[in-house]
């Protein structure tokens, strides 16, 4: 038997609510995925992507991720992952730099075999590069076949990536798809194929109230998939209906009935009620020892209406990031980008500073200048587009709370130095990889319980197997 973890979603380096502290939480849930896989000496962790919350994660992640991938690497079991939409950069990938310092495989196209199960990887793919791919793999002699990937797949809510196509088109028999990007976890099957998602380690959203944890994965004469759940930081949900003569009174009593040390809350007021000020609330929360306190009035409508336009005010810069990367600019344009709204440089010293950059790319040439999209292009990652109906729906339960904090914390946010990795050389084939059309039966006994179903989808990544990368040395 081939015993696996499941995880993805980790979103390492989410500065949730602008907090240091939510920002330690997401590498924290990652570390107990891992003590748990180390506790029970699985095979291998799995992980469908997202891996970091950025394409240019800081110095503190990645060392605390290199820690932790060196404990996995020590105790000798292998980390398979491919890449998400969020941490997707257009040359090297942060997987890559992992590959290459022994700490992780990337899969693709390739079986990487472990006991009777073969592995295979498909990388998020914009859906605009879909028609691209041609879901070609390489055959393997194991008893089981299985794509990992990354993106919103059918039978799930908000996909749109066709499952069923996928595994008809692909050259591979798989036997399970094993996915991330939607965070909440659900388990299917399609052609006779389980299809499950496994959810995110840590809430990035108000709206993901289920706890949080990872599949773990039992290959035999068949396939037995369970769900295993981690301790992360508590949230309060706290939802208050408010009568015609109820007001802020009662909203402070239902908070008072509730343990907030430490806790995230979240207070939704609906109803008929009198007008509440949720600063107010928000700061009784805190006095009272919660961590991060958020209020959202759902008869606020123009808190709605912005939620409509799918505004996020709980972070501002997140939002910024995802409209650029969509815009396709070229290396130039993300660089000057970076130097207007960077925080370490005067606004009275960034036109010079700007023209200085550009006539130095300009020294070197214009293929800085080139945009990225475009069909006889490199694949665009996205960042956006594709994000869960459940982060969208939470996105009206915070804006008007969100919007009123956004000014005053952009203050005194902390400088954030970006790194990235050097460009390296790697085979972008992101038309060679996908899914299969199965036939392979499963037993009854197989079927997760009910706790597993749920649900599921998100956005996908285009396969890439890399040749070479920079050492760790030059990137830090």
């Amino acid at each position: 038997m081939t015993r696996v973890i499941h995880t993805g979603d980790t979103h390492i380096g989410y500065r949730q609510y602008h907090s240091p502290e939510r920002r330690q939480d997401f590498l924290d849930a990652f570390e107990a995925v891992i003590d748990d896989a180390i506790d029970d000496s699985v095979d291998a962790v799995i992980h469908a992507g997202d891996l970091f919350h950025d394409r240019r994660p800081e110095l503190r992640d990645l060392l605390g991720t290199l820690s932790i991938l060196r404990r996995l690497d020590d105790a000798g079991i292998p980390f398979l992952a491919v890449v998400g939409n969020h941490e997707s950069t257009r040359s090297g990938q942060w997987l890559d730099l992992f590959e290459r310092l022994g700490l992780a495989t990337r899969l693709g196209a390739e079986p990487i075999e472990l006991g009777e199960v073969a592995f295979y990887g498909l990388d998020h793919v914009p859906e605009s590069r879909r028609d691209e791919l041609t879901y070609q793999f390489d055959p393997s002699d194991a008893a089981h076949d299985v794509l990992v990937s990354h993106g919103l797949f059918t039978p799930f809510a908000h996909a749109n990536w066709d499952t069923e196509h996928v595994l008809e088109a692909s050259t591979v028999p798989f036997d399970a798809v094993l996915l991330g990007d939607n965070h909440a976890p659900g388990v299917e099957t399609v052609d006779d194929t389980w299809v499950t998602y496994c959810g995110s380690t840590e809430r990035a959203s108000a709206s993901e109230r289920d706890p949080r944890g990872y599949n773990l994965v039992d290959f035999s004469d068949r396939i037995d998939i369970r769900r295993r759940s981690i301790d992360t930081r508590p949230f309060v949900f706290i939802d208050v209906e408010l009568g015609e003569s109820e007001g802020p009174a009662v909203v402070r009593e239902r908070l008072r009935q509730h343990d907030v040390t430490d806790a995230v809350v979240i207070v939704k007021l609906t109803g008929e009620g009198e007008p509440v000020t949720p600063a107010e609330i928000e700061a009784e929360a805190l006095d009272r020892g919660a961590l991060v306190a958020r209020v959202s009035d759902d008869r606020n409508k123009g808190a709605n209406a912005a939620a409509d336009l799918g505004v996020e005010f709980a972070d501002p810069d997140a939002a910024v990031d995802e409209a650029i990367a969509d815009m396709g600019l070229s290396t130039a344009g993300e660089a000057i980008d970076e130097l207007v709204r960077t925080e370490t440089i005067a606004d009275t010293n960034i036109r010079e500073r700007t023209k200085q950059h550009v006539s130095e790319l300009l020294e070197e040439g214009f293929e800085a200048f080139e945009p990225v999209m475009g069909d006889d292009q490199e694949s665009q990652p996205e960042t956006g587009d594709q994000e869960s109906q459940s982060e969208n729906d939470d996105r009206e339960s915070q804006s008007e709370n969100d919007d009123r904090e956004s000014q005053s914390e952009k203050d005194d946010r902390e400088p954030q130095p970006k790194t990235e990795p050097e460009p390296s050389k790697t085979d972008s084939s992101g038309a060679e990889t996908g899914g299969k059309s199965v036939t392979g039966e499963r037993e009854a006994s197989a079927e997760p319980t009910a706790e597993e179903s749920g649900q599921g989808g998100d956005t996908e990544t285009s396969k890439q197997n890399a040749d070479g990368q920079a050492s760790m040395g030059e990137f830090l």
